[in-house]
Order: structure tokens, then sequence, then C-alpha cells
């Protein structure tokens, strides 16, 4: 029973919202800089604030998705998230671009939440992993082209033309959600609405150690992502020299792997069970990290050493988050929408705190590969400390679950 191509690319369409916001942009970091006045620190905030405005806007999406239903509140945050970007082209000082960030990261984290628990609404267990693998091709496939296309539209009509860009793109994914995308929670299955109901939810997770590991280990990684993501532009044109078409070219290869990633592990998980991959995925990513401190460091290989290192620390994040969040999500098909919301805030929250960093500590590459290296080597440290990753018997294949129908 296989699950339909349509269905997987409008959801990771859906999902790739926050993704695109944020990557499009990047390549004109340094003009904001210089436009608005203002300094690397504080244009970083201009991602790191969408991050913590999305981690915020989840815990209020999620419960709202399981008493409203999926569609609602996505079409409602599409639609907000097109005024915030014309806003956004509109803005004359950094302090306004900071908060309408905030803002624009709050609304479309409907779409990452909703994307998520439509998947939990119709698969579970391996089935879900691998979904979630395959929806990791269209998520990274857009943010991928997104610097590059950024590029172009940035050299017509400057960073604000790009988030006149980012408005129509909203658009096009509201028009789709609204005439493709089905309902995917029935009224009989809908949470009852209020605070009290909300809180209860969350309070369940929170006391549940295993979910909260779990949850914490996509962050972790993503934070590992994030770093990459908001130090690139400055490391790469800065400190290498790179133009901004030969940075836009750059993050797409290096972007390139994380869709690789993603694509093994959805062929690994029909043999072994996620938690074996989550575990290999971990130390390798570890590794990859840390030698990517050590190239820095060091100094040996120059730039190629530098960027072999870096392909392969954002790329195995692309194994650890689809397992990690698949795991956690397992035991909480009644109330998907909540726990996807937990999940996403989680990542955005502890992505948001670690970014910043690399501004906090420099700026630099040897400011980049110590946050990056750090927070692999903390998601380790929690899969070893909250979860059975590292127990025996991880590599048994995983039960056959039966795959639902779209």
């Amino acid at each position: 029973m296989r699950v339909r191509p349509q269905f997987v690319a409008l959801v990771g369409l859906v999902a790739s919202v926050p993704a695109i916001t944020t990557d499009m942009f990047l390549p004109q970091l340094p003009q904001i800089a210089a436009e608005l006045d203002t300094t690397t620190w504080a244009v970083q905030l201009t991602v790191t604030m969408m991050l913590v405005g999305g981690a915020i806007g989840q815990l209020v999406n999620g419960p709202l998705s399981d008493t409203l239903g999926r569609r609602k509140p996505v079409l409602w945050g599409l639609a907000i998230h097109i005024a915030l970007s014309l806003a956004c082209a509109a803005a004359d000082s950094i302090g306004t671009l900071i908060a309408l960030r905030t803002a624009q990261g709050f609304f479309n984290a409907a779409a990452s939440v909703v994307a998520l628990a439509v998947i939990r609404d119709r698969f579970s267990g391996p089935t879900a992993s691998r979904l979630l693998s395959r929806l990791v091709l269209v998520i990274g496939v857009a943010p991928l082209f997104a610097p590059t296309v950024g590029t172009w539209v940035g050299g017509i009509g400057g960073w604000r033309g790009v988030f006149v860009a980012l408005a129509v793109f909203g658009a096009v994914v509201w028009f789709g959600v609204w005439r493709f995308l089905r309902e995917s929670l029935p009224v009989e299955r809908r949470r009852a609405a209020g605070v009290k109901v909300a809180a209860s939810g969350y309070w369940q997770l929170v006391r549940d150690r295993h979910f909260v590991a779990y949850a914490v280990v996509p962050g972790l990684s993503f934070g590992v992502t994030m770093s990459y993501v908001v130090g690139s532009p400055f490391v790469l044109q800065t400190e290498y020299g790179m133009s901004e078409g030969q940075f836009a070219i750059t993050f797409a290869v290096v972007g390139l792997g994380l869709v690789i990633a993603s694509q093994v592990n959805a062929a690994l998980v029909k043999h072994f069970a996620p938690q074996s991959i989550l575990r290999v995925a971990s130390l390798a990513l570890v590794v990859a990290t840390g030698s990517l401190f050590l190239s820095v460091v060091t100094g040996w290989g120059g730039l190629a050493s530098f960027l072999v290192a870096l392909w392969f620390s954002t790329a195995i994040v692309f194994m650890l988050y689809p397992n990690a969040t698949a795991l956690a999500l397992e035991p909480y098909g009644s109330m998907a929408g909540t726990a996807a919301a937990f999940l996403g805030a989680t990542s955005a929250m502890l992505a948001g705190l670690i970014s910043p960093l690399v501004g906090i500590l420099g700026g630099d590459r040897y400011a980049m590969a110590y946050v990056m290296a750090g927070a692999a080597l903390a998601a380790v440290l929690v899969l070893l400390a909250g979860t059975p990753v590292f127990r025996r018997g991880g590599f048994a294949p995983p039960e056959i679950v039966l795959e639902k129908v779209d």
C-alpha cells in the first residue's frame, strides 16, 4: 500500500515554508547589515528570532490543530505570513525587521506543525520514519535552491524584493493547501478546546522522559544546522572571499547532503530499527563535527577540508531528525498536533538559543565549528541519558506496520 507522491510533495511544500523563509534571504545578510547600519550579530537575530517566534507559535498552533482540525490553522497562518512578508519588505530599521521576523516565525509555525500532525494522523512506526525521510527530500530541495533564487531576486529588487517573493511563495502554498490538502483529523477524534486541555496535554508529554529526550535530540541537531546557516554567509563570503553567487552554489552543494542522507535513511529503516540508525548517526555526527573542529583549529587541508567536513556535519543531521521524530510521535496518535508542536517548539527554541552563540563567540569559522561540535556532543549525551537507544537489541528489524493510504 503506497504513499501517493502528490501527498508527499504537498505536505513537504507546506513544511518547507519556514525553512525557505529563513534561507532565501541569507545571501543578503551582509547587504542588510550595511543598508540598515547595524552589526553582524544584530542582523543574525533576524534569523534566530524567527526561530524563537516559531517555537512559541508551534506551542499555540499544535493544540489548535488538535481542536479545530489541520486545515484552518495552516490556512490562517499562511495568510498572515503573506502580509508579514510584505511588511518586512517595507522595514526601515533593524529593530522593526527583527520584530516582524519574530511574528513571521510565530504564524508560519502552523505550517510545520500541521505537516507533522498530518503524517502522524495517517502513518506510524517505521512507515512514519520512512515517510519523514521522503518528506525531507521535498523540504530539502526547496531551501537548497532558496539562496540561489534569493541571490537572483536580490540582484533585481535587493533584499526587499526577496520578501516580496516570499509573499508570492506563501500565496502559492496557501492555494495548494486550500485546494488539495484534505482534512486528516475527523471531528470525532478532535480534542476539547481550552487552555486547561492544552496544558494537560503538554504536562503529559513533559512527564514522559523518553519523549522529552527524543524531542531534544532534533533540536540539538537542528542547532548544528542553524549554526552553519547563520555563520556561513559571513565565514564563506568574508573570511574565504566568496561572492554571493559562489556562496549560493556552495550552500546548495552542502545542502545536497541532507537530501542524500534523508534518502539513505529511508532505505535503511526498511531493514533496521529507527533506534539503531539513531545510535549510529548520532555518533557519526560527533565524528563529523569533530573533524570540522580539527580542520579549523589546525588549518589542515584548507578550504577543501573545511567544506568536506561541513558537508558531512550538515548531512548526518537529517538521519537523526526523522528517526527521533518518529520515535517521539509514536505513542501520541491521539494528540499528534500537541506532540508535533512540542517537538517543533523544542527544536526551534534550542536552535534559536544555540545558533546566536556563533555571533556571540566572534562570528568566525572558529566560533561556528565550536558551536556545531558542542551541539552534536550534547545530542549523544541526551540519547545516552534519556533513551534506550544505546541499549542492546537496537539492530533488530523493525516491526511491520500497516500503512494507511492517502
